[in-house]
């Protein structure tokens, strides 16, 4: 082969390689099953070409009885045995990863800390701060709001996948908004997204953010412009595994995008290793350690991610044949999972069931997604799906579908909280369902009323160990009487000489109108800590 021969096929060769990258993007990484597929398919290529000429000569030498290419069959044998080889390297890095082999290794992977449920889950003593909202219901209440905004609605689309964080301690599920097209894009490109959308999961409340500078690199960007593409490039060699759009605790948006590797042989055991901020405004990336992770990123680590090592934990810890036969003390997380702010962090939690799947419990697990810290409740009941039928049940004549349901501690008892929705994702009720005895069922129209129709529920069942459950009783001068309007409609708050407070929804018991400044009146309540307690009944004092 002539030199310009081979300089003209390796410049093609570099041309067709460097529009693969640009297309794809691929990770660089030999633990990433894709790139040793793309060595492998290049060297088989090369392989080709130089047997097509090998052929070619042979048959010019058959004619012309001159040889043209003595060195083609040698190349083509060549990189044929390095495609040999790296299907070795692959076949036997697998083998390495495999759990059969390497059982023991999987199921250390994520430690699990046994802890006491009513110690690290602080009671509730209200469930009107709790986030009820579940992605599909943010998408509802986001996409209305931007459907308000002509000037945005008409360029912009909301992003389906919202990120559960906590701002300053309180939820809050936010996503970026996308371009509704190419076409669009190509008319915003230099102006970027102008902003992005936060739903309170507590009040429903959306809120539309607009930002003074637009996101340029973001998911739905074309060529430079695309997040995957621009992330990638920057960091070439990492295994960038999805994004999670945030904002910080000052409200700047951010892409967090999580980078993994395989753990255990080649490629098993994939976990996080690090994350890569990128800023969509500016472009820059940053990349973090995990242990270094930024406090304020609540996602590093997916809840699938999370689901999928506790299940090595719970089916590999007696070995792999275990896991198959006997599976004695074998168990796995239920098939979903709900979230649940702890201090500043967003924690996965989910169900723990045996792998006979009887519809039951047997605990808890909850996982931080910062720092993949894994805590065990040992309380056995209803697994989640039950509970939600259960609530479904008590009005199973409206046709609500509940929604998948928070974990609380109610007077040290273990209760769910959801919601049931109508056919069009709108919430019409609240429900409340004791874990252990999934027959104790509490429904309302809002909030406060369920949770005091719940209450009464586990004070009644004497077989229910509650913690200051019971209600009480007091003489009282009532010192001033006030109306508050909420999103329940009106509450009535009475405060007594000694500065305690008593409250109760006026709808539900309009007698509240008849009290006054000055009057003694008798009161059955349930005590809260705070004490604003909730008002069962009252009788005036004669």
């Amino acid at each position: 082969m002539k030199a310009k021969h081979r300089i003209l096929l390796l410049l093609l060769l570099i041309i067709l390689t460097g529009i693969y990258y640009y297309v794809c993007f691929p990770s660089i990484n030999i633990h990433k099953e894709e790139f040793w597929a793309s060595v492998i398919f290049l060297l088989v290529l090369l392989g080709v070409l130089f047997a097509v000429r090998t052929t070619v000569g042979q048959f010019v030498k058959l004619i012309t009885k001159k040889s043209v290419l003595k060195d083609s069959a040698l190349g083509g044998k060549f990189f044929f045995a390095l495609a040999g080889l790296c299907v070795c390297i692959v076949v036997v890095g697998g083998l390495m990863s495999a759990t059969v082999f390497r059982a023991k290794t999987y199921a250390t992977l994520l430690p699990v800390e046994e802890r006491e449920f009513t110690e690290d889950i602080v009671e509730s003593e209200r469930v009107t701060d709790i986030a009820l909202m579940d992605t599909q219901s943010a998408r509802i209440f986001g996409n209305r709001k931007i459907g308000s905004l002509s000037d945005v609605v008409s360029q912009f689309e909301v992003e389906p996948d919202y990120t559960q964080i906590s701002i300053e301690k309180k939820p809050m599920k936010v996503s970026g908004l996308k371009y509704a097209s190419f076409f669009k894009w190509w008319n915003n490109r230099d102006n970027g997204i102008p902003g992005y959308v936060r739903v309170n999961p507590v009040n429903s409340d959306a809120e539309y953010v607009k930002l003074d500078q637009g996101m340029k690199y973001v998911p739905s960007g074309f060529f430079n412009d695309n997040l995957q593409r621009h992330v990638q490039i920057c960091y070439p060699t990492k295994i960038v595994n999805g994004y999670h759009f945030e904002v910080d605790d000052e409200g700047a948006p951010f892409y967090v995008c999580p980078t993994v590797t395989a753990t255990i042989g080649l490629f098993g055991g994939v976990d996080v290793n690090g994350v890569i901020i990128c800023d969509p405004v500016s472009g820059a990336c940053s990349y973090y350690d995990i242990k270094d992770c930024p406090a304020w990123v609540d996602c590093a680590y997916d809840g699938h991610l999370l689901e999928r090592k506790y299940n090595w934990n719970g089916m590999l810890s007696g070995g792999f044949i275990n896991s198959i036969i006997g599976q004695k003390g074998c168990k796995q997380t239920t098939d979903d999972f709900g979230y649940k702010i702890i201090g500043d962090d967003v924690w996965v939690y989910t169900g723990v069931t045996s792998v006979n799947g009887d519809q039951s419990n047997i605990g808890f697990v909850m996982m931080n997604q910062r720092t993949s810290e894994a805590r065990y409740y040992r309380v056995s009941g209803a697994e989640e799906h039950s509970a939600m039928s259960a609530a479904e049940g008590e009005v199973q004549e409206k046709g609500y579908k509940a929604a998948f349901p928070s974990l609380i501690n109610v007077s040290g008892v273990p209760t769910y909280v959801m919601v049931l929705k109508d056919a069009g994702g709108l919430v019409k009720l609240y429900a409340m369902v004791n874990v252990e005895q999934y027959n104790i069922v509490a429904t309302a129209t809002t909030q406060t009323k369920v949770f005091e129709n719940y209450k009464k529920l586990l004070a009644a069942d004497d077989s229910v160990t509650t913690v200051d459950s019971e209600s009480e009783e007091a003489e009282v001068t009532v010192e001033s009487i006030e109306y508050i309007n909420t999103e329940e409609g009106t509450v009535v708050y009475i405060k007594d000489t000694e500065h305690r407070v008593y409250k109760q929804s006026f709808k539900d018991n309009e007698a509240l109108i008849r009290i006054s400044a000055g009057d003694r009146i008798k009161v059955t309540y349930m005590p809260m800590e705070d004490e604003i307690h909730l008002l069962e009944e009252f009788s005036f004092i004669e």
